[in-house]
């Protein structure tokens, strides 16, 4: 008996019940192997093995889509697995999922594995895409898994099983290697063609650092092996400008263990560049009509009672400090103070729109192992804002801080956006009309500056919409920052109030705001953005003068004299190092500009002027120098 199978563009393909996806789709292209991965039936991810018993809607699936990209890296875990199996049977099996680029498994092995080890691994696992294993779906009993495991000796996978709920559970088998898995997979280990072991971490059994630490190896895996060298080069790109290495290279900032993980501790020139930041940051609310407000560090238990913070958030935050018999937490956030200010007298309508922001800084509990340079902080500063306003004020307000976000990030150098929308959930506080009417300006917000977005339909928290923006560096990567976030819960928790044109009490609208997001990430995203060669204003050192001689010296502490009057970062080079030394040692610092100076320049006036690039721009007279930089920093160039 025939079956029909309808593909995404409305090709009909009449085929045996029972046939697998592999046998209908093998006449369309020749070799299927080699470019479709899986397919979905009926909107179901599945292997090409999967018999087809019905009529049905078909979607192949390749590596260029997400899911393509996420069975062929899992399917490439499991190759790795099978390779670590071969050549150290006493390793146990923990996990081994795909993630955004790639791949990772964990082990409990009796030593911790070295590059070598990596090596070798790759190797068998080349032999074992040669030997072009099938990879076949096993359907089983709890029992009859368990029994599998248990054989195998694989207390992990025992664990696991323990926790599936279902009696029938599903493993792969290629060859002699057999794992617990949903799937889908590839068909074959032939299909996963290039391929690379990138580095070894340790890592905890299910994240917790009270459970064994386990090995994990990750990779990546690609279709050709152009698309592998394409992405290894990017990755030497990423390390390069890692914030970690050039913190410490440039000297902006030190995590430090005495002072605690997770707490940053900036040295002069990363406090420079802060401080550039936060002044800009300060000129642009003022112009945009904001107030500048500063709140403590710490508050009152009852405080953060009354924000709901000790029920929904008490694992972010610290121990309390018993003070005079009253128990006192750090700050995990911003807003309750804000609030504050607004409940300290009544407020008039005609007071609204009201927009507070503050640099911030607050403490949550990050566990060790997920801390990460700037990127992951336990002590770390907000721009945070909060607005209050009339209903009628709504849209208004939030083009206003679209637009504002979006100039900012501009500023700095970032054209490029990912922005999503996160709509109601199924349990939420508030009136679902308030709701309707956030969402829709939340949305048109976006559709003004003209922008593409992704709706993340009941992604909202249960307090109101939000939009996030992440910007692209020039390696294509995205990083949060902008946070637009409506709150019905807060102005009722605090029974916020403003006297309406009617003369009764009527509650304002509250939305939370941050630009940047935290100071630490986007300083972070800043360094690897640019690679530590920050633009001329945001260079700590903007101009480096490097005398020729020691008798040079006295003109080019002049000169820096002379530049520090109008506000421009200039240093001398005072060391008895050969000139060309001092112009790499410059260049590697990346100082946008070094000024030579010698016998001509003191004579005339003048600096041979040089760039961090290696560019020499010839001599030029001091104050056409300080037309150019001044022309510059105010261009933000």
């Amino acid at each position: 008996m025939e079956i029909t199978l309808t593909l995404k563009d409305g090709q009909e393909i009449r085929c045996p019940r029972g046939s697998s996806l592999k046998e209908v789709i093998s006449p369309l292209q020749g070799s299927p192997d080699g470019m479709v991965i899986s397919a979905k039936l009926d909107g179901i991810l599945v292997d090409l093995s999967h018999p087809v018993d019905r009529d049905a809607r078909v979607e192949l699936v390749t590596f260029d889509s997400p899911e393509g990209k996420q069975v062929y890296r899992h399917s490439s875990a499991h190759l790795m697995a099978q390779a670590v199996k071969e050549l150290f049977p006493e390793a146990k099996l923990a996990i081994g999922p795909a993630i955004e680029e790639g791949f990772y498994y964990d082990f409990e092995v009796d030593r911790p594995f070295s590059p070598e080890d990596l090596e070798r691994i790759e190797e068998r696992m080349a032999g074992i895409v040669q030997r072009d294993l099938p990879i076949q779906r096993i359907e089983v009993s709890k029992e009859e898994a368990r029994r599998i495991f248990q054989d195998r000796g694989e207390p992990y996978k025992l664990e696991l099983i323990d926790e599936i709920p279902e009696e029938r559970m599903t493993l792969y088998r290629q060859g002699e290697f057999i794992d617990l898995c949903r799937g889908p997979h590839v068909a074959s280990t032939r299909q996963i063609v290039a391929f690379k072991l990138l580095n070894i971490a340790g890592a905890y059994w299910r994240g917790d650092e009270r459970n064994k630490m386990l090995q994990r190896i990750y990779g990546t895996s690609y279709p050709t092996s152009d698309e592998l060298e394409h992405y290894l080069h990017w990755l030497e790109e990423v390390k390069k400008r890692d914030h970690r290495r050039l913190g410490k290279e440039l000297d902006l900032f030190s995590i430090q263990e005495e002072a605690g993980p997770g707490l940053v501790i900036y040295h002069p020139k990363g406090a420079l560049i802060r401080t550039v930041i936060e002044d800009f940051w300060r000129r642009e609310h003022y112009k945009a009509g904001y107030e500048i407000v500063y709140a403590p560090h710490i508050g009152r238990m009852n405080l953060w009672g009354i924000s709901g913070h000790l029920d929904f958030y008490r694992e972010n935050m610290y121990s309390p400090m018993d003070i005079e018999g009253q128990q006192y937490f750090i700050k995990p956030m911003n807003c309750p103070y804000h609030i504050l200010i607004y409940r300290s007298r009544m407020r008039s309508y005609r007071e609204l729109p009201l927009r507070w922001a503050e640099l911030g800084t607050v403490y949550r509990y990050e566990r060790s192992g997920v801390l990460h340079g700037l990127l992951r902080v336990r002590g770390f500063t907000i721009d945070d804002a909060h607005i209050f306003c009339r209903p009628d004020q709504m849209e208004e307000e939030i083009r206003g801080v679209m637009e504002f976000s979006l100039r900012v990030l501009r500023t700095f150098g970032f054209q490029e956006f990912e922005v999503y929308l996160s709509t109601r959930p199924e349990k939420f506080v508030g009136k679902a009309e308030n709701w309707e009417q956030a969402t829709e300006a939340l949305r048109r917000s976006i559709e003004a500056e003209g922008l593409s977005y992704q709706v993340d339909e009941g992604g909202g928290a249960f307090y109101g919409p939000k939009i996030d923006v992440k910007i692209k560096d020039a390696l294509g990567r995205a990083w949060q920052c902008t946070t637009i976030q409506f709150d019905f819960n807060l102005p009722e928790r605090f029974d916020l109030v403003y006297v309406g044109e009617d003369g009764r009490e009527h509650r304002p609208y509250m939305v939370h705001r941050a630009v940047l997001g935290s100071l630490e990430r986007f300083l972070g995203a800043l360094i690897e953005h640019y690679g530590g060669a920050f633009p001329l204003w945001l260079a700590p050192v903007q101009l480096k003068i490097i005398p020729i001689a020691d008798r040079h010296l006295e003109y080019g502490e002049k000169l820096v004299r002379r530049l520090r009057e109008l506000d421009i970062r200039a240093e001398v080079d005072a060391r008895s190092e050969r000139m060309g030394y001092k112009i790499r040692e410059a260049q590697l610092a990346k100082i946008p500009y070094m000024a030579v100076v010698g016998d001509k320049e003191v004579t005339s006036d003048t600096v041979s002027l040089r760039t961090r690039q290696g560019n020499d721009l010839g001599p030029i007279r001091m104050e056409d120098l300080i037309d150019r930089i001044l022309r510059e920093v105010q261009q933000k160039e």
